[in-house]
């Protein structure tokens, strides 16, 4: 059932777990979160990223995550992954999405502060909820660059006068995670993270998680974080269930024969992902 992500905040924050978000870029990729999702009875955020949307196209996006939704027996929000303008999310919303973030971390203060307000008061009205974010976080996040130089932390105090200031119903932050692929073991910050939690009373989102460790999510997870954005560990997934078969019958030229064992072998990483964050059973 398709439901607003203030729905999926609301009960994380409560039961003390994190909601697992996974960029949808195909059919495939679809049905494994999904599946995922019905088997280990989790409630899910499936997103979709600017380059799922100009891959795919915002229609094709928005129909085959509301089919899924409306099939499905656990609840899932449909969420505009780093908008990056207001007529952006606007379209998202027109379209049926029930979560739009809207990533103004690229602006001043201020004005990031008005472009997260502007959203919110077109998608509260229509019961989207909305993530926006503060601190850069590094790395490459399809069409979003941000070079290490300039990533910054979140700072505690900014990030209370920002909650309080837009009425945001989950806040990004940067303690140290990255988009993509890491070079090394990532450290977090758990002492700005606690800082943070202890300062806003609003959900918190780990962004660039594929990666870490689960000692560092299962320390994130108790501290405020209620949702946990995976995507480099799935399109890995896919890719190496693609090479095998190719690997084991380079003849073949069935796409079902290739995107079948890349499904199921996404759907095991979203399983893993779903029990690491608490949210089996949670549906």
């Amino acid at each position: 059932m398709l439901v607003s992500g203030k729905e999926l905040f609301k009960a994380a924050k409560k039961g003390g777990y994190a909601v697992g978000a996974f960029n949808l870029n195909n059919m495939e990729i679809l049905q494994a979160i999904i599946e995922a999702a019905e088997e280990e009875k989790s409630p899910v955020f499936i997103q979709a990223s600017q380059g799922g949307i100009k891959y795919a196209g915002i229609e094709y996006i928005a129909g085959m995550a509301k089919v899924a939704a409306e099939k499905a027996t656990v609840p899932i929000a449909l969420n505009l992954d780093h908008g990056t303008s207001f007529t952006q999310t606007v379209q998202c919303i027109r379209h049926g999405f029930s979560a739009v973030m809207i990533d103004g971390s690229q602006h001043p203060f201020e004005e990031n502060i008005a472009l997260t307000k502007k959203v919110i008061e077109v998608a509260h009205p229509n019961n989207v909820s909305v993530e926006a974010e503060l601190g850069k976080i590094g790395g490459v996040e399809d069409d979003i660059v941000v070079d290490s130089e300039d990533a910054t932390f979140t700072d505690p105090q900014e990030a209370a006068e920002f909650v309080d200031r837009t009425n945001v119903d989950a806040l990004a932050i940067a303690i140290g995670t990255a988009h993509g692929v890491y070079h090394g073991e990532p450290k977090l910050d758990f002492e700005r993270l606690k800082e943070i939690a202890a300062a806003t009373d609003v959900p918190l989102v780990l962004h660039g998680a594929s990666g870490i460790s689960d000692e560092a999510i299962l320390t994130a997870v108790p501290h405020g974080i209620t949702k946990i954005n995976i995507d480099t560990e799935l399109r890995m997934a896919f890719a190496e269930a693609i090479k095998d078969v190719i690997a084991k019958n380079p003849k073949e030229i069935d796409p079902r024969k290739m995107l079948g064992p890349a499904r199921e072998n996404m759907k095991q990483v979203v399983k893993t992902k779903m029990r690491l964050f608490g949210s089996s059973g949670r549906a």
